[in-house]
């Protein structure tokens, strides 16, 4: 299981991440732009941000860690199971939403 603090300790390794809320939930900002969000919705789970392919890999494995609602249907964003992620997907996971969202100063 992995908490909101893990996540946060992760995202800090990242350049320029700032911890702060969008929706009125937690989340991680890098230059001002979301690329993390801890939803309080009835499904829960993390927000974070990837190309349609790769949304469409994870729910193809039937990883029970990784999903999706309507809501999020065409878009480039995964669900995330923070009970049920392996760690150091997450933290692919992670870094792939903040170099989607970060300056390309900080990318390069």
């Amino acid at each position: 299981m992995t908490t909101w603090e893990e996540v946060v300790a992760l995202g800090a390794e990242l350049p320029e991440t700032e911890e702060s809320t969008w929706y009125r939930t937690p989340a991680l900002k890098v230059a001002g732009k979301g690329f993390a969000r801890l939803r309080t919705e009835a499904e829960g789970g993390l927000v974070l941000f990837c190309g349609l392919d790769e949304k469409a890999a994870l729910l193809a494995t039937g990883d029970p860690a990784f999903f999706t609602t309507p809501h999020y249907d065409g878009h480039g964003s995964i669900l995330v199971d923070l009970d049920r992620v392996d760690g150091q997907q997450l933290r692919e996971l992670l870094t792939e939403s903040w170099r989607r969202k970060a300056p390309r100063r900080l990318v390069s």
